[in-house]
């Protein structure tokens, strides 16, 4: 994939950040790569402008003055279905786990390099356009366009309206954490790494720092009640990466 093309010059960011400096130089780099941006000073009023707005990606700074970026990605994602970048100066599990768990879909820790940013933006809005996505060979961990059904005893997944059910009760899960279990499931007895789990769901290498993979493997085992002490659906594999075992889900 060539990583160095131009995004779709009518993909609109809206940027959230209040150090105005710092957002100059954003909006500068990324409109010289092709794409719209505008930008929002405040978190008090960033809710009703991402949802006026509706843009395709929104790069959300953690500390605001008003509301913060947590409790703004909290509010708009239930009406606002498009990605949401984090952008936080903190390097603490603890705020990227909250991140990922109110419905953020990357994060991003400052000082950032621009162009880091702008491949984790386009990495984002490469999940747009869905429907063109061209189905994988049997050896690909990518997510297929027509995709079957899985029964693994308890659970579940229904991939035509997206529905997960485990023992007979439906699970919500985020757009990233539905993607997630898919892949797994649909690799099920293969370990995946984390490099072929984080490619195949944003586009971007492993590049041996990454801890997100590991938060939504975390935060799936969570929902999908698979003991996080011992799990028995979703293993790790030490020094290799995560197996989904279709016996895991048998009682």
């Amino acid at each position: 994939m060539n990583n160095t093309s131009i995004p779709n010059p009518y993909h609109t960011i809206l940027l959230v950040e209040d150090d105005r400096r710092l957002s100059d130089l954003i909006v500068e780099y990324l409109q010289k790569q092709g794409l719209q941006v505008e930008v929002e000073y405040q978190g008090d009023t960033a809710v009703q402008r991402i949802l006026d707005l509706q843009p395709d990606l929104v790069v959300l700074d953690l500390m605001l003055p008003g509301l913060d970026g947590l409790e703004i990605c909290r509010q708009v994602r239930p009406y606002y279905a498009a990605p949401i970048l984090m952008l936080t100066a903190k390097d603490e599990d603890f705020d990227q786990v909250v991140g990922l768990e109110l419905g953020a879909d990357d994060y991003v820790v400052k000082p950032v390099q621009p162009r880091v940013l702008l491949a984790r933006i386009r990495s984002l809005l490469r999940r747009i356009p869905a429907a063109t996505t061209v189905a994988p060979s049997p050896t690909s961990t990518a997510i297929p366009t027509t995709i079957q059904s899985f029964d693994f005893g308890r659970l579940h997944i229904q991939p035509a309206d997206r529905v997960v059910t485990l023992a007979g009760k439906n699970i919500e899960l985020t757009t990233q954490e539905y993607d997630l279990l898919y892949l797994l499931a649909s690799q099920a007895g293969r370990v995946l790494s984390r490099d072929e789990i984080l490619e195949s769901l944003t586009g971007i290498e492993y590049d041996g720092l990454d801890r997100s993979v590991d938060v939504r493997i975390s935060r799936l085992r969570k929902l999908l009640e698979d003991d996080p002490a011992k799990p028995v659906g979703i293993k790790t594999v030490r020094g290799q990466g995560y197996l989904f075992s279709a016996q895991g889900w048998v009682t």
